[in-house]
C-alpha cells in the first residue's frame, strides 16, 4: 500500500498516535469512513446518471442504439 512496508506503516501510525493522542484516532477513522462512503455514493450516482443518459426513450438498457 503506497509503497510502504510494515516498518514504515508502524512509524507513521506511531507519529499519528503521538500527535493526535489515542482518543482522537477513532474519531478521525470514523470521519474518514464517512467521507469515503459519501464519495462512493456520489460516484455511484454520477455513474447511474451517465448510464441513464446513454439510453434513449423506448430503448432497453444494454441495447445498442440504432
Amino acid at each position: 500500500m503506497f509503497g510502504l512496508g510494515g516498518g514504515e506503516m508502524g512509524l507513521v501510525f506511531l507519529i499519528i498516535l503521538l500527535v493526535f493522542g489515542p482518543s482522537q484516532i477513532p474519531k478521525m477513522a470514523r470521519g474518514l469512513g464517512e467521507a469515503m462512503r459519501e464519495f462512493r455514493k456520489a460516484q455511484r450516482e454520477i455513474t447511474d446518471e451517465v448510464n441513464r443518459d446513454d439510453t434513449s426513450p423506448g430503448q432497453k438498457p444494454g441495447e445498442k442504439p440504432n
